[in-house]
């Protein structure tokens, strides 16, 4: 899904700042790396980072901020960031060691089975302490207000869902300070971005802890985000590279009718792709009908339209997660099989927790070949 050049050349590029949205998805993450690292080379070695606004939820929210400290050179920060993807392993993002995964198991159990008297409800299914290890370790705030401060980019902002409020707020930081911003479904927040709000963004529901900020918990940014295009034209950006973690047609063989019970892991796989996955291109959908009225004379415009670019993967990535799945810890092997996960019933879930190297590796190289694919698109868009 893409539009024309007459369409795009519509918006002067002086007079529209570029945008860069990231929806999350956990280890699909790596397909957003490989389209970076492919614009990267489409622009010359040396260039800065090409987006004045970067938004970014969950995952997206981790790569936007990597982007982010690394602005004066961006290829240079792609590369960064690719070498953290590529060599990924699960136990970088939660423990999967045999000891702690009998702890929380044997902690779920004894609340369940006492209503709680013996041991408090768990806080989540997972420890997910070691990606806040692995991102204290690579992702430098003080360099990104450095990158504002300096005007290399105009701001940067990171979506997670308040527990509290029901909706989705934008925890946001830009050199000149817009006006935060209420709706119906979201709120703008100026903040001092911090590693919590990556970790906030990042908490993926009953998998890993809601985190607390200023007394409020907050959980993965996805789970309410009904526009994730609104805060990028709120901090200004009037064109909108969209980079999305699924295909804008799904066709798996685990969706395929059947007359058996779908498994707890089915069932968490498809919860999962409904957080993370339909938003943007319905967003981008809604631009596109804007943008055709305002065409047609329609509608009335202020003479500066948002126009999105979306980039999709070509390929449906719980088929590629299932050709991985012995690459997983074996104690992360039983416990999906447990929960009904083997091969195509379960690759749905497998594809958003597979944070192994050899999976990732493979969709930062279909994340590179789609970028590449569309090169003349895109440098006319850039």
């Amino acid at each position: 899904m893409s539009f024309s050049n007459q369409q795009m050349s519509s918006v002067p590029k002086e007079s529209a700042p570029l945008g860069l949205v990231l929806s999350g998805g956990g280890a699909r993450g790596a397909y957003q790396v490989g389209v970076l690292k492919a614009i990267s080379e489409l622009l010359p070695a040396d260039a800065p980072v090409p987006f004045q606004v970067i938004c970014g939820t969950s995952a997206g929210a981790i790569i936007g901020a990597l982007i982010a400290g690394n602005a004066r050179n961006f290829r240079q920060g792609c590369t960064l960031l690719e070498n953290v993807w590529r060599n990924f392993s699960v136990g970088q993002v939660f423990r999967a060691d045999i000891m702690s995964m009998l702890r929380s198991g044997l902690h779920t159990f004894l609340a369940l089975v006492s209503g709680g008297w013996l041991v408090p409800p768990p806080r989540s299914l997972l420890d997910n302490q070691p990606l806040r290890e692995l991102l204290e370790r690579h992702v430098n705030f003080a360099r990104i207000r450095q990158a504002l401060d300096a005007g290399d980019i105009d701001a940067l902002a990171i979506s997670a869902s308040s527990y509290n409020e029901g909706r989705t707020v934008t925890f946001f930081a830009q050199a000149e300070q817009t006006t935060s911003w209420e709706t119906p479904w979201s709120r703008g927040e100026a903040a001092d971005l911090q590693l919590d709000h990556l970790m906030a963004s990042a908490a993926v529901p009953l998998m890993f802890p809601p985190v607390a900020i200023d007394g409020v918990y907050y959980g993965d940014g996805a789970m309410r985000q009904m526009t994730p295009l609104y805060a990028a034209t709120h901090l200004g950006a009037r064109r909108l590279l969209v980079i999305g973690v699924r295909p804008t047609e799904q066709r798996t063989a685990s969706m395929a009718p059947v007359s058996a019970m779908p498994s707890f892991a089915q069932i968490m796989g498809f919860m999962l792709d409904s957080v993370f996955s339909e938003q943007p291109h319905i967003d981008v959908e809604r631009l596109q009908h804007e943008i055709s009225l305002a065409k047609a004379g329609s509608v009335q415009g202020d003479g500066s339209p948002v126009v999105p670019f979306l980039i999709v993967p070509s390929e449906e990535f719980g088929a590629i997660a299932s050709r991985h799945m012995d690459s997983m810890p074996r104690t992360l092997r039983i416990l999906l099989r447990t929960l009904g996960a083997k091969r195509q019933a379960g690759s749905t879930l497998l594809s958003y927790l597979l944070f192994e190297g050899a999976y990732t590796r493979e969709l930062i190289a279909l994340g590179y070949a789609d970028a590449m694919a569309r090169r003349e698109e895109l440098q006319a868009f850039l």
